[in-house]
């Protein structure tokens, strides 16, 4: 039985009722009836013999805020590119609102763009920033200082009209670049890693900003990153990319609780992949225990197994528990949580994650503790057939 673990993650947001993955999508009939604001339609991009995106198939509906998510060079930043309109496709279509767009020019486009660095023009204030894209669709003045003072207020930045990019803090700089992108009533805003530059606290105060502002404004975004806190708070779905394609698509709950693999599983959240083996249709050993699974196995195939490490429990007494006794081999102090990183005595690596709540029990490094999961707990990863 073999054992890897990945990056760390955790869980938020709220379940959409569907989720497609793998290389197509399922959809309810809830789901179809929301109107689709943007259509992929067999996308490619190829640099050289390289394929940046590679006949990519998604649909995002209106108003919905959604997450390219992916390692660098997964294609992410590509895809939002080629719907922005910097860059034109090699193959397929990009429709938006029902009509085909590419060819079309960005300006043309009604979407509007926020940078990871902000692109801020710095000789001009705040207030000409915001202004700069009205003035060039030649708004009326009192039109254009009555939208860049709505704007302004929307995002708390009133008061700062007359300062210069220089004089701003890079928070109020992002609030600057979402306040101009959305100066023309974009119908759709796309966010290229627009967080990347902060420090953590600016950071998780900005994801909350950009929250209200979707909520607030109803349109629909689609945000770029490669990290998974921020995808897994953020969205309403996450569609996860590999090698210009898409490998899953759904609710930040369904991708975690259900990945449709392991590259899934691994990549947002942690995770524990042990081997098992097949003994029936619907059972199967692991460590020696058997194991009842939802998913249709052939007999005698290993299986491959995720097991989230929140949901090991440390010494529990509780019935029904699978059991690996194990040895502490590191400890990780993270304020709300403690990493345990365990040796089982059956050889595998297990990481398990404990809340730091009043009471709870803590371990030192070479301390024996008894690791245990209930078998619900295990995500089939690989049925091996």
């Amino acid at each position: 039985m073999q054992l890897s673990d990945k990056t760390a993650g955790r869980i938020a947001g709220p379940p959409v009722s569907s989720v497609a993955v793998s290389e197509g999508t399922r959809s309810s009939a809830d789901d179809q009836a929301i109107p689709v604001a943007i259509s992929l339609r067999g996308l490619t991009k190829r640099y050289g013999a390289v394929a940046a995106v590679d006949g990519l198939d998604l649909e995002i509906r209106e108003g919905e805020f959604l997450t390219l998510l992916g390692s660098s060079g997964c294609g992410k930043t590509t895809t939002l590119m080629l719907i922005a309109g910097f860059e034109r496709p090699d193959a397929g279509d990009i429709v938006l609102s029902g009509r085909s767009v590419v060819g079309v020019p960005p300006h043309k486009r009604r979407i509007g763009v926020v940078f990871q660095n902000y692109a801020l023009f710095p000789h001009l204030t705040v207030f000409e920033n915001v202004a700069f894209a009205l003035r060039n669709l030649r708004w009326p003045r009192q039109r254009v200082k009555e939208r860049v003072k709505e704007l302004l207020e929307m995002v708390a930045l009133e008061d700062l009209a007359g300062r210069s990019p220089a004089q701003l803090s890079g928070g109020q700089q992002q609030r600057v670049a979402i306040a101009r992108a959305l100066a023309f009533e974009p119908e759709v805003l796309l966010l290229d890693e627009p967080l990347g530059a902060l420090d953590r606290r600016l950071r998780e105060l900005m994801l909350q900003e950009l929250r209200r502002l979707h909520r607030i404004l109803g349109v629909t975004m689609v945000y770029v990153t490669h990290d998974q806190d921020e995808a897994l708070a953020m969205s309403d779905r996450i569609a996860l990319m590999r090698d210009g394609r898409l490998l899953a698509l759904g609710s930040p709950r369904e991708l975690y609780e259900a990945p449709n693999g392991e590259y899934a599983a691994s990549f947002i959240g942690d995770t524990n992949v042990i081997e098992g083996s097949a003994e029936s249709s619907n059972t199967a050993l692991v460590g020696g225990q058997r194991v009842t699974v939802g998913e249709e196995l052939t007999a005698g195939r290993s299986v491959r197994f995720g097991l989230r490490p929140e949901r090991i429990v440390l010494n529990g007494m509780a019935e029904g528990l699978l059991t690996e006794p194990a040895t502490v081999e590191e400890v990780v102090y993270l304020g709300e949580t403690t990493k345990y990183r365990l040796r089982a005595r059956s050889g595998i690596t297990l990481l398990a994650v404990q809340s730091n709540s009043p009471g709870t029990r803590h371990f030192d490094i070479g301390e024996e503790v008894v690791a245990g999961w209930h078998s619900d707990d295990l995500q089939v990863l690989d049925t091996g057939s």
